[in-house]
């Protein structure tokens, strides 16, 4: 069965996400920590980019800039053609729940609500309509038709999962961000929310921003992003483990000298 999308008029020409001399610091004076330090790039739309580094390299904070979740102290990020920069957190919070989806490593789902409204919260949450078909459809490929009734404590982790990426499709967003999200899954079952994340993107000209740590998970992408010391250290086309072990390597090697 595959998932069938079009492109959204946003991003369908140009870049999907823009990041232009994107600085991120926190706290003041002697004290302030740079965890973004003038990082620029541009991610077309329908591709499948994994972010990755050594701890404290500023993966995360790179995400959460991206995504609309924290504002930068400098730079301009861009959705599409809509800068985030200059809007405030009411204007970010109405496009994080229209245009973005997000897939957390903790699933982050509501445990009062079963698999069916977790998964159209965003919808609710932003006025808009349940589309029955849309939601059935997604359901069915992500392996949970029959547990739409059934409460998140009811599952196992991998198909709490399966509904938090079904959470991030519902809105037919422009770019999903995902921040480990098989971090805390076995490998099969990581390797079962991967393919579901290819297939999105294959399927559904998705985009997907990955942050994670795993070699293995990131040679699922097409394109392997970088960052030492909050700056874009190098990229990799086409990652295999192999070859983004080896660059993990050389950069934790680099950050002890």
């Amino acid at each position: 069965m595959q998932w069938t999308q079009l492109p959204s008029p946003a991003t369908s020409t140009g870049h999907a996400v823009t990041l232009q001399e994107v600085s991120k610091r926190y706290g003041q004076g002697v004290g302030a920590v740079t965890a973004l330090d003038r990082v620029s790039t541009a991610i077309m739309p329908g591709t499948f980019t994994a972010v990755m580094g050594p701890s404290g390299s500023g993966k995360s904070t790179f995400l959460h800039c991206a995504a609309g979740l924290d504002k930068p102290t400098s730079g301009r990020v861009l959705l599409g053609t809509s800068d985030l920069s200059g809007l405030r957190e009411s204007q970010r919070t109405v496009l994080r729940r229209t245009r973005i989806g997000f897939i957390f490593q903790a699933f982050n789902l509501l445990p009062s609500l079963t698999v069916e409204q977790n998964i159209t919260l965003p919808l609710r949450l932003a006025g808009r309509r349940v589309d029955r078909g849309w939601l059935g459809q997604l359901a069915e490929h992500i392996g949970l038709g029959d547990r739409l009734t059934h409460l998140p404590s009811q599952l196992s982790g991998g198909q709490q999962q399966r509904v938090a990426i079904a959470r991030a499709l519902i809105t037919r967003p422009e770019v999903i961000f995902a921040d480990e999200p098989t971090g805390a899954l076995d490998p099969e079952t990581a390797r079962e929310i991967l393919t579901l994340l290819r297939q999105a993107v294959d399927d559904m000209h998705q985009t997907v921003v990955m942050v994670t740590h795993d070699p293995v998970a990131a040679a699922v992408s097409d394109h392997a992003l970088f960052l030492a010391g909050g700056r874009i250290a190098t990229q990799l086309a086409s990652p295999t483990p192999q070859a983004v072990i080896k660059l993990l390597a050389d950069l934790r090697r680099a950050a002890a000298c």
